[in-house]
């Protein structure tokens, strides 16, 4: 059956029985719910047109199918009943005195509330440019009169069901996007956590010098690295890296910082038992790392691991002892040398089978020592290129001129410009000593290194 074209009958003529004839035995439709929020009730469509005849016709067909329908006769009209009481989907006419449909469509999609509302179009008018400004201001649909029933049916209920996805989507990402801040509100908050286990203030060593730099490539990073004064002219130094990165590399590299504490920390693992001998017994590296893989075992459910240089820096003779387990190398620079790596093999941390091995390198005055994470040599370039060992060693080298925290950040340059971006794709993480003279034991600032703060008694 087809709806006659406006102006084509007088509108007495218009009879919506005939129509009615054909569709009441016609299975009604089963699309009955209302897509708003869930909302248990019929669709609600307004329809416009200024012919009165066609507007008994529609809603009549229309209703017969279950909907919820409201005529209005004009387009200042429609704009009133839509604000009122925002439909699910507008039928709309174009050819309409004081207000035309487009004008109609316009106001509609200017209004943020209304902006989402299906709008089809349902006219005579059959040439292809009023079709494309009918699609250009807004509307999903077009139709021309006279139409088939079946098909108006069909289009309403595809573009209800869109409109009903398109709800469930908005709300959807509401949801997400709440759920979203409250997880970058918590990261942020880890992230400031995960500060504090940073180097609060450098060791004021009289003859040495410390610099370095941490960049997490996510909110939250698995490198972890601190300066710690033991006590007894001595100074921990440590780079560890926990595979994977997030949350839960996070929560693994916060846990290990916490045990690489100051002395002052009941947590510390760097001194021995609080309770016997001397209250600055000293931890050596070896111990310090077979310590954390008895208490680290790897987890194959978790699949996490970490690597760790650790060393003790001895201010009155300048040797530098340390243990590694799986992590790149320490880089040593002598004031008249190129820079080497040195010997760095050890068990990842919860993997180690046999006892770690320590090992000592004593520095001259002007030397330096680096220490990194796996992020620099293995950052990669555009081409999947990586930096490279060779690479590191040059730029340490190329630094040597520069101060001491001027060469880390040359260096931290450097790899920005080899991955193309100033986001690493890896943590990094470096760590860099410098000794300037000889250091004496009566020297004045020397006392605060020999003795910190005495460490708190476990309970």
């Amino acid at each position: 059956m087809r709806l006659p074209q406006g102006g084509d009958r007088p509108a007495h003529e218009l009879s919506a029985g005939p129509v009615r004839e054909c569709v009441e035995d016609r299975e009604p439709s089963l699309n009955l719910e209302k897509p708003k929020s869930g909302a248990k009730q019929p669709a609600g469509i307004l329809v416009v047109d200024d012919t009165p005849a066609n507007l008994q016709v529609l809603a009549g067909m229309l209703k017969d199918r279950g909907y919820k329908v409201r005529p209005v006769p004009s387009g200042k009209l429609a704009l009133l009943a839509a604000r009122r009481d925002p439909p699910d989907l507008v039928l709309l006419d174009i050819n309409m005195p004081e207000m035309n449909g487009y004008e109609v469509c316009e106001h509609l999609k200017a209004d943020d509330k209304l902006k989402g509302i299906p709008v089809i179009f349902i006219s005579a008018l059959t040439e292809p440019l009023d079709k494309v400004k009918a699609f250009a201001i807004g509307g999903v649909d077009y139709i021309t009169k006279p139409f088939q029933m079946e098909e108006l049916h069909a289009r309403v209920e595809t573009h209800l069901k869109f409109r009903r996805l398109q709800i469930e989507l908005e709300e959807t990402n509401a949801r997400l996007a709440k759920a979203n801040g409250r997880m970058s509100r918590d990261l942020r908050a880890a992230a400031k956590i995960q500060e504090t286990f940073l180097p609060r203030e450098v060791p004021r060593v009289p003859g040495t010098e410390f610099a370095w730099i941490y960049r997490p490539c996510d909110e939250l990073g698995g490198d972890g690295l601190n300066i710690i004064p033991l006590g007894d002219g001595k100074v921990g130094l440590y780079i560890l890296d926990v595979s994977g990165h997030g949350v839960a590399s996070a929560l693994l590299s916060v846990t290990l910082s916490r045990l690489l504490s100051r002395p002052s920390e009941p947590s510390s693992i760097l001194i021995r038992d609080r309770e016997v001998g001397d209250p600055f017994d000293i931890t050596p590296p070896a111990e310090v790392a077979a310590r954390l893989t008895r208490l680290f075992p790897f987890d194959l459910a978790t699949g996490q691991f970490a690597t760790m240089v650790y060393g003790i820096l001895d201010a009155s003779t300048r040797e530098f002892r340390y243990v590694s387990a799986g992590h790149p190398g320490p880089v040593h620079l002598p004031s008249f040398a190129d820079p080497v790596i040195l010997e760095s093999r050890g068990c990842l941390i919860g993997l180690a089978d046999e006892a770690y091995e320590e090992r000592s390198v004593r520095l001259g005055a002007g030397d330096r020592l680096y220490l990194y994470s796996d992020g620099l040599p293995e950052a990669m370039d555009p081409a999947g290129e990586q930096f490279g060992v060779a690479q590191l060693l040059e730029a340490i080298g190329h630094g040597r001129s520069e101060p001491l925290q001027q060469s880390v950040a040359l260096l931290l340059g450097l790899i920005a410009r080899w991955n193309g971006s100033e986001r690493p794709q890896d943590d990094i993480s470096i760590l860099a000593i410098e000794v300037s003279v000889s250091l004496g034991l009566g020297e004045p600032g020397v006392e605060s290194l020999l003795h910190p703060s005495a460490p708190t008694k476990t309970q």
